[in-house]
């Protein structure tokens, strides 16, 4: 698994699915909860999606807004639970 197809497939589900403004630019170090771009409710959308998509489970004590505040901080949650 590619952190870099990581970051595009999270940036696009999120642009797509969770704001539904595919035109919108996100950077992958922007903060997406604190910045109030989105809502921890949203963080279950993306656990469910990061799931099925790669096959990944992050642990609930971890799908917190301080984990999981960016893309940049979301891929490096995945590329651990991978290994």
């Amino acid at each position: 698994m590619n952190p870099e197809t990581v970051k595009e497939k999270l940036k696009h589900y999120i642009l797509t699915e969770i704001l539904r403004n595919p035109g919108y630019s996100i950077e992958t170090d922007e903060p997406l909860i604190s910045g109030g771009l989105i809502d921890s409710f949203s963080l279950v959308h993306i656990a469910v999606f990061v799931e099925n998509e790669f096959g990944v489970k992050i642990p609930d004590t971890e799908m917190t807004a301080e984990n999981m505040d960016t893309i940049d901080a979301m891929t490096l949650r995945i590329m651990q639970e991978a290994e």
